[in-house]
């Protein structure tokens, strides 16, 4: 598997937060889905709420 770096925004009650995470995926695709799934989680929003800018392998 491959690590990719994403970065992107959420929202948050103070207007939007940025973050940037690694995370470890076979392709970029799958690696958008998990970012999803873990912020949406730890900040209990939906995927409409968290806007990724950008993915790049490392």
């Amino acid at each position: 598997m491959s690590q990719f770096t994403v970065s992107g925004q959420f929202q948050s009650r103070d207007g939007y937060s940025e973050f940037q995470t690694v995370v470890d995926a076979p392709n970029e695709n799958v690696a958008r889905d998990r970012v999803f799934s873990n912020i949406g989680s730890q900040h209990g929003l939906k995927r409409t709420q968290i806007e990724i800018t950008e993915v790049s392998a490392q």
